[in-house]
């Protein structure tokens, strides 16, 4: 068997399908989009800050759902003469403005809520159970729908940890609601909003610096180049590898360039090292990559190889 046709068959056998997850994004979409609404009335009629910040935090995760799907659905838009790539990097794009955004919401958040330490207002501790107590069920309920397949696919496990995380935001609102109403500490709203907002910031802070290391196209999280550099070094025929480059087409895609140094011999059977070097590099969450030969008794001329 060919080289070239075990690397189409192991990319066939080994890339990831989200089809049977549309649903479960739409579900899980519309669910959480549907609480923000009703979270957000409810904030407002109650004057209560923890469930307006609240309502914010469920807002940010329907964007990252959408963003999750999105990613997925751009996968399948063809390339152009403009965008010889197609429109996967937009993912990059939305993640660091969404990260941007999210970093102004908690400025807004935690200013409102010192506010409000130095007024108290009185908020009912009944309404802000009963709106979390909502939000644990769907939040609950979306994690579960990604549970299954969150260490399939790195956008789906951010979805799962998302809904997961906000289960864990609305029980604290329903404690704070607890206290309140047995105890009359108003200010304690307050204080709820506060450390959601620090939860919030703990998550944007890794989606600002992962999303900005892609956009200034850096070496994908996790992505070891001396380990890469080492894998292509096993294949048969290649002696040296330099001006090697790694960085992200999307969210979920990366690509490679680099110069193997082989021998004058091995000129024939390039296109063999080639398909090895790709079968390889799909066990690295590689998925595009170009080589440039060089001869083993030939300098790079390109100052980048010096």
């Amino acid at each position: 068997m060919g080289a070239g046709h075990d690397h189409s068959h192991h990319h066939h056998d080994h890339s990831v399908k989200l089809d049977h997850l549309n649903k479960a994004f739409i579900w899980g979409i519309v669910l959480n989009l549907t609480f923000v609404v009703v979270e957000a009335a409810a904030g407002l009629y109650s004057g209560s800050l923890a469930l307006l910040t609240d309502a914010g935090h469920n807002l940010s995760d329907v964007a990252s759902l959408a963003l999750a799907l999105l990613a997925y659905k751009l996968t399948k838009v063809t390339s152009n003469k403009i965008y010889t790539y197609g429109y996967k990097r937009s993912t990059i794009l939305v993640s660091f403005f969404n990260a941007v955004i999210l970093f102004a919401a908690i400025g807004v958040i935690v200013y409102e809520a010192v506010e409000r330490l130095t007024q108290p207002q009185a908020v009912p501790g009944d309404t802000i159970i009963w709106v979390a107590l909502t939000g644990i069920a769907i939040n609950g309920f979306t994690a579960w729908l990604f549970m299954k397949d969150k260490e399939k696919d790195l956008n789906v496990k951010g979805a799962y940890l998302h809904m997961a995380v906000d289960a864990m935001v609305s029980l604290g609102v329903v404690i704070s609601g607890v206290v309140i109403a047995y105890t009359g500490w108003f200010w304690l709203d307050s204080v709820v909003s506060i450390i959601i907002a620090a939860v919030i910031l703990l998550g944007t802070w890794g989606l600002f610096k992962d999303s900005l290391r892609l956009e200034m196209d850096g070496v994908p999280k996790d992505m070891d180049i001396a380990a890469i550099k080492a894998e292509l070094l096993k294949a048969d025929g290649v002696l040296d590898v330099h001006h090697m480059h790694v960085w992200a087409l999307s969210t979920t895609e990366n690509a490679l360039t680099a110069h193997l140094v082989i021998t004058p011999e091995a000129v024939d059977r390039f296109d063999k090292i080639k398909h090895d070097l790709r079968h390889r590099l799909e066990h690295l969450e590689i998925t595009h990559s170009t080589f440039e030969p060089e001869f083993s008794e030939k300098k790079c001329d390109d100052p980048v190889c010096c």
